[in-house]
């Protein structure tokens, strides 16, 4: 196709064009997937529409503009070091995204080798040697000699640099609030000195289903089994807190971050309702006896995730993360549903209707 580009004009524009949606289709296809899914699954066809007409036209408007004015073209600036050290600095940064998207199956599955401090460990490594990379302490094959450093590089380098220094206290367990989203959960961390990792322990830990495999953050006492958070809310009188959530899903990770944290919010966690986690992305099997055919899908349901997905899309016709459900002991929804959202005051709100709607039962 490339090849085919060089014959020049418009056939020449076409194969240009053309050989353009191939190479970029890994980073085109979650884009059109997720219209396309939207489309399908929610019968909604407004809104894909317009993501398609905006992803279309971003990609026919250069050549539409280069064909219009060619001249533009000799405008363009030519390649040479600088385009080089802008490669070199992309793949360090799709290097440290490579393992964010690496953690997410290790969390998936979990196999317990990237856990947040291990994780914060290589993005320092990467990002120092990106840093030292842009003020040319370190110099690759394909690599001009940096003899001076220009302005928007050395803004870049002191950039790069504070970004590394702000991740070491992470280390230690700091929160991290910025990029919380975008790490494994705290609970994971190995090293901690602030607490910020405490775990959930209480005398009716050990009899959770699941309790080895999730742990929720701040010292929030949650179940991962919806049958027993049911039994766990008659038992005490209390709503419950559905909590669909995933490994791999950075606004859940943002929120326990940004809202959960907030003591006004955990305060009514840990006093007023009974928290289940349900991961919808959990690689566990299930046991034989467990496994089922999905009466709203069709399909085979043998994974602890596949179990979790299915409910949230059968019970409340949505499979996006986070989401909360106040429901009383019997599974009746108490109130209207929340998304992701980081105003605090807007989800103390929310919870506070669902307490007063479980009173008024």
């Amino acid at each position: 196709m490339d090849e085919k580009s060089n014959k020049g004009g418009i056939i020449g524009l076409f194969f240009m064009a053309f050989t353009l949606a191939l190479v970029s289709f890994s980073c085109t296809g979650p884009i059109i997937g997720t219209l396309l899914v939207d489309a399908v699954s929610n019968g909604t066809y407004y809104g894909p529409a317009m993501g398609m007409l905006g992803f279309s036209l971003a990609l026919a408007i250069p050549f539409t503009l280069f064909a219009i004015f060619p001249s533009w073209l000799k405008e363009l600036p030519k390649s040479g070091g600088w385009l080089n050290s802008i490669k070199v600095s992309l793949g360090f940064l799709e290097f440290a995204l490579a393992f964010k998207y690496l953690s997410n199956v290790d969390l998936a599955y979990h196999w317990g080798v990237l856990n947040r401090d291990v994780f914060l460990i290589i993005w320092i490594i990467i990002f120092a040697f990106l840093g030292f990379y842009l003020v040319g302490k370190i110099r690759l094959s394909h690599d001009t000699e940096t003899k001076t450093l220009s302005l928007p590089r050395l803004f870049v380098s002191m950039l790069v640099f504070g970004f590394t220094l702000y991740m070491l206290p992470g280390v230690f367990g700091a929160s991290l609030k910025s990029i919380s989203a975008w790490l494994p959960p705290i609970t994971s961390q190995e090293f901690d000195l602030t607490g910020s990792a405490v775990k959930e322990k209480t005398e009716e830990t050990a009899n959770k289903k699941y309790a080895s495999l999730f742990h929720t953050p701040y010292g929030l006492d949650a179940f991962y089994d919806y049958e027993q958070a049911l039994v766990q809310s008659k038992k005490l009188n209390k709503p419950i807190l559905l909590d669909f959530t995933g490994w791999s899903c950075t606004n859940c990770r943002k929120m326990e971050a940004s809202v959960w944290s907030d003591p006004a919010v955990l305060e009514r966690l840990k006093k007023d309702y009974i928290l289940v986690s349900l991961y919808v992305d959990d690689k566990s099997e299930l046991a034989e006896n467990e496994k089922y055919i999905s009466k709203f899908s069709g399909r085979k349901v043998k994974t602890l995730g596949q179990k979790w997905s299915d409910f949230q899309a059968a019970s409340f016709g949505t499979n996006s993360q986070p989401y909360y459900v106040v429901v009383d002991g019997s599974g009746n929804r108490l109130t209207s549903p929340q998304a992701f959202d980081l105003n605090v005051s807007k989800y103390v709100t929310f919870i506070d209707k669902g307490t007063a709607a479980y009173k008024d039962m």
